[in-house]
């Protein structure tokens, strides 16, 4: 191995909110704060969010605002993680993929939540 993944970093006008979005959903801890970055992680695994206050989110699936990238979620029981991801602020963007349903979170970076 010449190298391992050590974090996703995720732009975003409010670190502080995406970080809290994205811990209550993966039920990870915020394992570091600073002002203009946010972690959280397990050890395993990290998302990072850095302040981007001129970020454009994505407008997917429209080419002309591109995704860049976007993460896959496993969730055993959709209908119950779909009510929780809407509560916390997210919106629904597709169901037409079977398996997966498109989301944005709350800046507007899309993401996937993948079931059965």
């Amino acid at each position: 191995m010449i190298a391992r993944l050590s974090t996703v970093v995720l732009d975003t006008p409010d670190p502080h909110a995406l970080a809290r979005f994205y811990a209550e959903l993966l039920d990870l801890p915020i394992t570091k704060v600073d002002p203009d970055w946010i972690d959280i992680g397990d050890g395993a695994s990290r998302i990072s969010f850095q302040l981007a206050p001129h970020h454009i989110p994505p407008q997917w699936p429209d080419p002309s605002y591109p995704q860049q990238l976007h993460l896959d979620i496993w969730v055993d029981d959709i209908d119950a993680a779909e009510s929780h991801v809407l509560r916390l602020g997210a919106q629904l963007l597709s169901t037409k993929e079977p398996g997966f349903r498109v989301y944005s979170d709350p800046a507007g970076h899309p993401f996937c939540l993948e079931y059965d």
